[in-house]
């Protein structure tokens, strides 16, 4: 007569354990999503809002701001607008040849704005494009 257990075959669980890599994803989830609107640093601007469809970009762009008083910005470095041309040669001679970005507050005044978009066109800057927020 066989005793307790000594008819049974003893098998190794099978079975892994989710619940703790769910928890772990979960936490890192919430930690990605309030911090991925800090990710994007810069200059404080209210962008005008148009119509437009989304580019898709293979590398940083160099963007140029104008804030609302007219103060250009190079990679969110303050310039003075009479050396924007040469330190933006001295950028794109860098980079090669590749768009300008320009992220103009909607209240800069238009003269400020245009000066810049002269001193991107020739500083070399084979196009000029214009950011925005969506309506």
């Amino acid at each position: 007569m066989a005793g307790p257990g000594l008819g049974r075959e003893h098998r190794p669980l099978a079975e892994i354990n989710v619940t703790p890599f769910v928890d772990v994803m979960l936490v890192l989830l919430i930690i990605f999503m309030v911090t991925a609107p800090l990710m994007q640093q810069g200059i404080d601007v209210d962008l005008p809002e148009t119509t437009t469809t989304a580019i898709r970009l293979e590398s940083e762009p160099l963007v140029v701001t104008v804030k609302k008083d007219g103060t250009p910005f190079v990679a969110n470095q303050a310039v003075e607008m009479s050396e924007l041309t040469e330190k933006l040669k001295a950028i794109l001679d860098n980079r090669g040849d590749e768009n300008v970005f320009l992220r103009a507050d909607e209240n800069a005044p238009y003269g400020a704005v245009a000066k810049v978009m002269a001193a991107i066109q020739n500083a070399g800057a084979p196009g000029i494009g214009i950011i925005t927020d969506p309506e």
